[in-house]
């Protein structure tokens, strides 16, 4: 199985991902310690606060939520893959503060529970008295312990965490087989990877008991006879448990885990078919397969079901190194963890605007997005946002002895061991824009090349230049993900060498030498734009350019009419193509009456949009 380089193994250069990298933590840093454990303190009398306080978190984290708490477990995630990404101290500080209150509650709990709700909530569970979803708030704080100790190497954490475990033990052994199976279709969240994952770490029986008690069979077992059992089935209830799954088999070698993580794969992407974001859903449910047309809402794309669906193809990935699986995790990196967090720049009027999070993608035509504020929502989504934001070093590169995969392209330094070499490679993409000028002052040097004249209009194609350091020739195969969105043949040069041409996009281009002190490796990937049709019909689509989709900023639906002998992509054109030192992403219409501009989903702030267009032909 592949690894993939992650934490002080991948160095950021990236400037738009250091921007939102930046932003979640200047926003997770504003979130006091004092209302991140309140509800903790709650459950376990130690809160002594009198009356209304203004800066007390509100939404999901509001004391008469059922859901309060769960916002926490998904910080100290975010912090300890921050810290490991960036060895942030004071992260770590606050991350260790906030372990040792909980050990305080946890004590004063009575030795075990360290939960948010209270323990009651679990047993109204098992007497059908409705309750919403308290494993999966209390799967956040396992989680976050977990994620603490085993990033953070925090010791205190997995004790919390270890005994918490011995009230689920205890608690879920009280149930038939068959009374847990009605326990487990209230969401349980990822509490199977926990139990995976504690397993791994103690090798405790007890471990191996919850892994037995957690396994969903009525989800599992349907699966593994490729029955379709999520068309309009709550997404987010069951891709954690797949996760889950996933995690099982990592730690167990049991076959039946990975089986069933390829049959959910099957069931809700091969055989359902995605936006053309590659995301799914709408109202947080599964659509029927291949049938779209009718799920184009206002609550389309989860930012929940992006987050754990591209946590499912990286595993799915380590397994077969197939790249389907990062052709999946690129386009929903762009026009989903991208375009529903962070926003940040020009609205459409000509406005400056910032957007923290929406918990879904408008796709209906007219749509705008929703964002949430900082302190008065804390929807699931708010804690995953915090999560993804903390990942943009992953999923980049891949290592498996001597064999190196590059599966995303950002700007970035990888370092990694060959035998006893070690090496670092430098991803940098040439802009073929010859100019650093970023204003309308006139502050920067601006040295006369023939780049500027060589490309005057915007290149059609994405330059990637990689270069390796090491000290010693050494032999490795290095190899290049081919993306699906080319338009043409990827060309690739080693030191000003033309190699080859291909357009096989489901496969890795394979280099395989013995490498010199910078050697210089160069792929160009031909794009342009494309227009993506449901699958349920091929009148109706959206428009894409390289991994990004664009959208119309209109208030009203709109169609293409098409111009007789012209293709669809034909009826737009580039506009404000160039703008100071940079090639812009905007699109407008050519024939349309009145026209109007597309840009990148991910660009969109508080525009109204269109994403899917119904084409004409004149």
């Amino acid at each position: 199985m592949v690894r993939e380089l992650k934490g002080q193994e991948v160095t950021l250069k990236e400037g738009e991902y250091l921007r939102r990298q930046a932003a979640n933590r200047r926003y997770m840093m504003s979130l006091e310690d004092e209302y991140l454990y309140r509800n903790f303190q709650l459950e376990a009398g130690r809160y002594t606060g009198r009356g209304h306080d203004k800066r007390a978190f509100d939404g999901w984290e509001d004391p008469s939520c059922q859901l309060r708490g769960h916002f926490l477990g998904h910080w100290l995630s975010a912090a300890s893959m921050q810290y490991q990404a960036t060895k942030d101290k004071e992260l770590k500080a606050r991350v260790e503060t906030i372990i040792d209150e909980l050990a305080a509650c946890q004590e004063d709990n009575g030795g075990e529970w360290v939960g948010p709700i209270p323990e009651k909530y679990l047993d109204w569970i098992a007497k059908g008295k409705a309750v919403w979803a308290p494993q999966y708030t209390l799967h956040k704080v396992l989680m976050g312990l977990v994620d603490t100790y085993q990033i953070l190497g925090y010791e205190l954490a997995l004790k919390v965490a270890d005994h918490f475990a011995d009230w689920f033990d205890r608690w879920s052994q009280k149930y038939t087989t068959e009374e847990f199976d009605q326990i487990l279709d209230v969401e349980t969240g990822g509490m199977l990877e926990i139990w995976a994952t504690l397993l791994e770490i103690t090798g405790k029986e007890k471990y191996k008991r919850l892994l037995k008690k957690y396994d969903r069979r009525c989800l599992f077992e349907p699966l593994l006879l490729g029955k379709d059992v999520l068309t309009n089935m709550h997404a987010n209830t069951t891709i954690p448990e797949i996760l889950g799954c996933a995690r099982a088999y990592e730690v167990t070698g049991e076959k039946r885990y990975l089986d069933i993580v390829c049959a959910y794969w099957k069931c809700a992407v091969t055989d359902r078919g995605c936006f053309a974001t590659g995301g799914q859903t709408q109202g947080e449910i599964w659509t029927p397969k291949k049938k779209l047309k009718a799920r184009l809402g206002d609550k389309n794309q989860e930012y929940c079901t992006v987050y754990n669906m591209c946590r499912l193809a990286d595993f799915l990935f380590r397994q077969t190194k197939d790249p389907c699986y990062m052709h999946y995790i690129e386009y929903n990196m762009h026009n989903g963890l991208m375009a529903q967090s962070y926003f940040e720049g020009v609205n459409g009027n000509g406005t400056y605007g910032k957007g923290l999070l929406t918990y879904f993608l408008p796709m209906r035509a007219g749509s705008r997005k929703d964002w949430a504020g900082e302190r008065d929502t804390f929807f699931c989504c708010h804690g995953t946002m915090v999560q993804a934001n903390t990942m943009w070093n992953r999923r980049l590169y891949y290592q498996e002895e001597d064999h190196i995969y590059v599966t995303g392209f950002a700007n970035s330094l990888a370092f990694f061991t060959i035998g006893s070499t070690s090496v670092g490679l430098t991803q940098q993409q040439d802009y073929m824009n010859g100019s650093l000028m970023n204003a309308s002052e006139n502050n920067v040097k601006q040295s006369i090349n023939d780049i500027t004249s060589t490309f005057a209009n915007k290149p059609d194609f994405r330059k990637y230049v990689f270069t390796l350091s090491l000290k010693n020739p050494t032999k490795f195969s290095l190899h290049l993900r081919i993306p699906d969105w080319i338009t043409a043949k990827a060309d690739i040069y080693v030191n000003q060498q033309w190699m080859e041409s291909t357009d096989e996009t489901n496969q890795f281009y394979t280099l395989d030498r013995t490498w010199q002190d910078q050697d210089e490796v160069v792929l160009t990937l031909p794009m342009g734009l494309r227009f993506i049709p449901l699958p349920d019909d091929e009148t109706v689509g959206a428009f894409r350019i390289g991994p990004d989709v664009l959208v119309g900023l209109t208030d009203q639906e709109r169609v293409i009419k098409i111009v007789e002998g012209q293709s669809v992509e034909e009826q737009l054109e580039l506009d404000t193509e160039r703008q100071w030192g940079d090639f812009q992403t905007i699109y407008k219409t050519k024939t349309q009456d009145p026209g109007f501009h597309l840009i990148r989903i991910r660009d969109v702030g508080y525009d109204t949009y269109q994403m899917y267009f119904k084409v004409l032909k004149d």
